[in-house]
């Protein structure tokens, strides 16, 4: 398999930071693009401070979103810039699961590499997952890395340095 372009989704959170690492280490192997891309819902960023907007209408929501959500692209590349790893930043707005496989599918991606919170039970059932409709609709590969097992890696890390 040759890897030319690697797309990896993110929700800004550590799980995304797991997702982008592996991804890059793919890249580096393979010699690959990395684009890293986050789908914004404008539910996901109604934060209260955009109900204080003179005039509220789903056109100025939307542009709240938009502009919140490059603003965290831009710290978030900012940060992967400063570890040294070169990645290009793309905005969408829709539907995460079904704007990510439309941007595989436009793109030609080679692999998705998409982070999964690993939500279980009635968690999974009333948020769905992401990851899952990805990996059944995308048009190539999908690595799916755990986020969860960061949190663990941390928390053990911490323990380590404390009985050092």
């Amino acid at each position: 398999m040759r890897l030319h372009k690697i797309l990896v989704p993110v929700d800004f959170s550590e799980c995304s930071l797991r997702a982008v690492d592996t991804a890059m280490t793919l890249a580096r192997s393979f010699a690959a693009e990395v684009d890293i891309l986050h789908v914004w819902e404008m539910s996901a960023y109604l934060a209260p401070e955009a109900f204080l907007l003179p005039s509220i209408t789903p056109a100025s929501l939307s542009t709240f979103a938009a502009t919140r959500a490059g603003t965290w692209m831009k710290e978030f590349l900012g940060f992967l810039e400063a570890e040294g790893v070169p990645a290009r930043g793309r905005l969408e707005g829709g539907a995460p699961w079904s704007t990510i496989v439309r941007v595989a599918e436009e793109e030609r991606y080679d692999l998705v590499v998409l982070a999964t919170h690993g939500h279980t039970n009635l968690a999974h059932i009333l948020l769905g997952s992401v990851a899952e409709r990805v990996v059944r609709h995308a048009p190539c590969p999908v690595l799916t890395v755990r986020g969860a097992s960061l949190r663990k890696e941390a928390r053990l890390e911490a323990n380590m340095t404390r009985h050092v």
